[in-house]
Formats: structure tokens, sequence, C-alpha cells
């Protein structure tokens, strides 16, 4: 058995905001049923195989919790929406704290690895053609996660312009409380129906290639699209989501969302 490391499991003022979340029991139908592992051990299993990319067996070695229970707990989460939740109650504290950073929002995708295929999955053009997922991710000044959505790594990132902005978590504050509200994309994104798009959503376009941006960035002068690169970063630290073992499209989302509500509440300094 492997011993059990607490780095691993659910900060106790996160599961303070999880646990109220969470489905109540469903009764068993014979009004019997053998002990129930705890909720707490369930999602610490569930953070176990986010962060380590783990098989789902392979829980039993670890003492936290069996995989039959964490896998059929996780199954029951999902369908509850219980993750998004944990994410959107995130966004709210920090739009309640006056967190969120709205002058200058970026927007960008990024490719991984989805060797078991599944739905939003596609050839990965970058890879050989071989099986990825692509996830399109919209952030605030600040990196903080305030959209996602997946598809096919064959997906052009501007075709997934339009349903990323239009999953936003968390009410845009009054054009007239914050103008202008600035939307980086790189150059990917430079086509006539997105600056339309943008416009016509309330946002400032600033499309720039790589180079371009760099040369005329000021001595000083804070990077404005480099934030969403590096919440980027911070997902593909959760292994679980480097590489997608998940088959179904709604499981990996909901590993994303479990992730991007972690980034969020740590952001706002719920774990210091």
């Amino acid at each position: 058995m492997v011993k059990q490391d607490d780095s691993w499991r659910l900060p106790d003022r996160l599961w303070a905001q999880m646990e109220p979340l969470l489905p109540p029991r469903k009764p068993h139908p014979l009004g019997c049923h053998n002990p129930r592992v705890s909720d707490r051990a369930a999602m610490d299993a569930i953070l176990f195989v986010l962060r380590t990319g783990c098989q789902w067996n392979a829980l039993n070695g670890t003492g936290i919790c069996s995989s039959s229970s964490a896998h059929r707990r996780f199954q029951e989460w999902v369908e509850a929406g219980v993750f998004e939740e944990f994410w959107m109650q995130g966004l709210l504290s920090a739009a309640a704290l006056r967190s969120i950073d709205w002058s200058w929002l970026a927007l960008d995708g990024a490719m991984t690895k989805a060797p078991l295929g599944g739905k939003k999955t596609g050839p990965n053009p970058t890879d050989r053609g071989k099986g990825g997922v692509k996830r399109s991710l919209l952030t605030d000044g600040n990196g903080l996660p305030l959209a996602v959505v997946i598809d096919g790594a064959n997906r052009h990132d501007m075709k997934l312009a339009r349903p990323t902005l239009e999953a936003l978590k968390v009410e845009r504050p009054s054009l007239l409380t914050v103008w202008p509200q600035g939307l980086c994309m790189d150059k990917g994104y430079d086509y006539p129906e997105i600056w339309r798009l943008a416009v016509e959503m309330g946002y400032r376009p600033h499309i720039r290639s790589r180079g371009e941006e760099a040369q005329r960035r000021r001595a000083g002068q804070r990077a404005r699209r480099w934030v969403v690169e590096r919440t980027h970063s911070w997902l593909n630290r959760f292994r679980g989501l480097l590489i997608r073992w998940a088959k179904k499209a709604k499981n990996y989302l909901a590993f994303l969302h479990f992730a991007c509500g972690i980034i969020t509440w740590r952001t706002i300094g719920l774990l210091g």
C-alpha cells in the first residue's frame, strides 16, 4: 500500500467550498447498504487521479479510496454538475472581491494528446495526425480562467472563439463601468469575422503575431496576452489534463472544471 501524502488531499478550506455542492445520497433500493465511503475520501481520490493522470484502478494501491467507489462517485458528481459549480462559485467570489481584471481579457487554444479517442477529439496536425483534444480558454488580465470549451485537435482556434466567449461563467460588468474591455488574441484569430465578433460582444480586439507584439511592447509595459498561455501551463500541471485518458468528453470537461476551480480559489487567496 502506498503511503498517503497529505499534499494530494483537498485542503480543508477548499473542501468547505466543495461539500455543500454535493448532491444528497441516493437511498438504497433495499433499504440497507454497506458503510459508504466518505465523500471527502472519494474527492481526494478524484483529485489524485486529476493530479497524477493515473488510471482509476491504480487508486486501489493508494489507500485513499477504492477505484470503483471513486469512479462511481465521480460519475454521480459529473452528472450533478458539481465541478462546474465549484468553479462558478470561485468566480462569483472573485467578482465579489473585485479580483477579476476585466480591462484585458485573453483568448487562446492549446492542444494535448488523447490516445484513447472519444468525442471531442480529432487528428492533431502538429503530432503526425495522432488523436488529440483542443481546449479553448478565456482568462482575465491576471490569468484567472473565465471560460473553457473543448473540441478535436484539428478544430481551428477561430472556430472556437464564439463558443468560448459565450461560455463565460460570470456576468461581465457594464461597459460604462470598465471600458475598454480589451480582448487579446494571436495571429491565428486574425479573420474579419473574429474582429466583428469581438466588437459585437463589446470587446476591443487586439490581434497581433508574437513577433509584432514583442516589438511594439514598450519597456516596462506588462504583456497582455501571455497570461492565457501561463494558465494553459498551470492546467498542464494536472497530469490528468496533460494527456486526455477519459473517452467521455463530459468527464474530461469535468476534470477541466475541477482544475479551473482550484486555480480560481487559489488566485483569490483561499489556499494561501
